[in-house]
C-alpha cells in the first residue's frame, strides 16, 4: 500500500486477502476432474428433463433447495415485488461499483446519487420501483444505501488497478450444452486467474448458507477458468469483519457434491417426479405457505410459546 495510512479495518482486509502464507496444494487436474464428475453425476437428472426445458440454478435457488423445498417452490411461484432492503442492495453495489472505478475523489452520498441516477435511466423495474417513491421513501433509501456504502469505504482499502478489481461480474458454466447452467454474480473479485479472491458484501449477521454460496462460486470458476480461486471471502460491513476461506481439493469436491444434489431436487420437483419435501425453519415467517402449511403453523406456535422453550 505504500506510504498510504490504513486504519485498522482497512489493515486487516489487506492480511486476511493478500499472499501471505501457504496455499493449499490442488492437483493439476482438478478443474477437468470436477468436470467430468459433475456431467456424469447429473447425467440421469439431465436424461429425464423433458424435451426442450432448460435449468438456470443460481446459489439462491441451491440454497433455497437445501432449505425447505415447499418453500422453495411457493417462492419461486410468487412474482418478484421490490423492498426497500432488495432496493438498498441494488443502488449500494451499484454505488460501491461506481466508487471502484471512479476517477479522483469520491464521496458515498455522490455515489449514490449516481447510482440512482443510472439505475433509473437504464434499469427498468427498479427505475419504476424507485420513480414510484415518495419523497421520504426515497430518502429512507438513500440514507440505507449511503450507509452501506459508507462502511465499505471506511473497512476496504483503495483498491489499485493493479488488483484487478471487478465488481458485479457474471459467471457462468454450461452443461449438457446449455439445457444445465449454474450462475453467479460475484460481488466483488480481486486479482488475475488462478489468484483470484471472491467476495461477497453482506449486511446484518452471519447465516450458514453465506459459505456455501462462496464455495459454489468457487466451483463455477474453477469450471470457468480451468484454474480454481485463491480465497473466497464473505465481508459483513455491519461488523467489519471476514470469513474468509482458502480454496482446496476437499472445498471444491464439497461444493460439488451440494450442486449435484441440489440439481438433482430442483430438476426432480420440476418435473414432478415427487412431492416437495416440508422442513419447518426461519423461512416459516416469510413463506408463502405459511397460513397453509400444517407444519409451518406448527413451528411458528412453538417459537410463539415460551413453554415450549427449554430453560437449558
Amino acid at each position: 500500500m505504500g506510504t498510504m495510512t490504513l486504519n485498522p479495518a482497512q489493515q486487516e482486509v489487506v492480511a486476511l486477502l493478500g499472499k501471505g502464507g501457504e496455499r493449499p496444494e490442488l492437483p493439476p487436474t482438478i478443474a477437468a476432474d470436477l468436470l467430468a464428475a459433475i456431467t456424469a453425476d447429473l447425467a440421469a437428472a439431465h436424461a429425464q428433463m423433458p424435451p426442450g426445458t432448460k435449468a438456470w440454478v443460481a446459489k439462491h435457488a441451491l440454497a433455497a433447495i437445501h432449505g425447505c423445498e415447499a418453500h422453495a417452490l411457493a417462492e419461486r411461484d410468487e412474482p418478484f415485488r421490490w423492498t426497500p432492503a432488495a432496493a438498498r442492495g441494488v443502488v449500494s453495489h451499484k454505488a460501491i461499483e461506481l466508487t471502484i472505478n471512479w476517477q479522483g475523489e469520491t464521496h458515498p452520498a455522490t455515489m449514490v446519487d449516481e447510482a440512482l441516477a443510472r439505475l433509473i435511466d437504464n434499469e427498468r423495474s427498479i427505475a419504476d420501483y424507485i420513480s414510484a417513491l415518495g419523497q421520504a421513501e426515497r430518502a429512507e433509501l438513500r440514507g440505507m444505501a449511503v450507509d452501506r456504502v459508507t462502511k465499505f469505504a471506511e473497512c476496504f482499502p483503495p483498491l489499485s488497478p493493479r488488483w484487478r478489481p471487478i465488481t458485479e461480474s457474471s459467471v457462468r458454466v454450461e452443461l449438457f450444452g446449455g439445457r444445465i447452467t449454474l450462475a453467479g454474480k460475484t460481488d466483488l473479485t480481486l486479482g488475475h486467474p488462478g489468484e483470484k479472491v471472491i467476495i461477497d458484501l453482506k449486511s446484518g449477521g452471519v447465516a450458514p448458507t453465506h459459505r456455501e454460496d462462496l464455495r459454489f462460486y468457487a466451483l463455477i470458476e474453477t469450471l470457468r477458468m480451468g484454474l480454481a480461486p485463491r480465497k473466497v471471502a464473505t465481508y459483513y460491513l455491519d461488523s467489519a469483519r471476514a470469513h474468509v476461506e482458502d480454496i482446496s481439493e476437499g472445498l471444491l469436491w464439497a461444493a460439488l457434491r451440494r450442486t449435484v444434489d441440489g440439481v438433482v431436487r430442483i430438476l426432480e420437483l420440476d418435473r414432478q417426479a415427487r412431492p416437495p419435501d416440508v422442513r419447518p425453519g426461519p423461512t416459516c415467517h416469510w413463506c408463502p405457505l405459511n397460513d397453509t402449511c400444517a407444519l409451518g403453523k406448527e413451528h411458528l406456535a412453538k417459537l410463539d410459546d415460551p413453554d415450549s422453550i427449554s430453560p437449558w
